[in-house]
């Protein structure tokens, strides 16, 4: 009966901290944080907002590309353009 109550206990914790504890500021303020964030495209170099234009991840790394066109020509030759916009 006590490792049942342990477990009912440790459940309702857990379920209070993740809703309303540590985890939570991660959810709501994820809004908060992203406002107005560009992203720049690294094929043409304009600004694009988060939630516009083409994705594509890349070595773990999230590029935005503000047509089409410009995500074909990253995905064609992807170190061409990440090394230019480094330099």
């Amino acid at each position: 009966m006590a490792d049942w109550l342990s477990f009912i206990i440790f459940a309702l914790l857990f379920y209070f901290m993740m809703r309303h504890g540590c985890g939570s500021h991660k959810v709501h303020s994820r809004h908060d944080k992203n406002e107005g964030e560009k992203h720049l495209d690294p094929v043409c170099g304009k600004q694009v907002d988060i939630e516009k234009g083409y994705g594509k991840m890349h070595a773990g790394i999230l590029y935005r590309f503000c047509s089409r066109k410009c995500l074909d020509q990253f995905e064609v030759e992807p170190d061409k353009y990440l090394n230019q916009s480094m330099q």
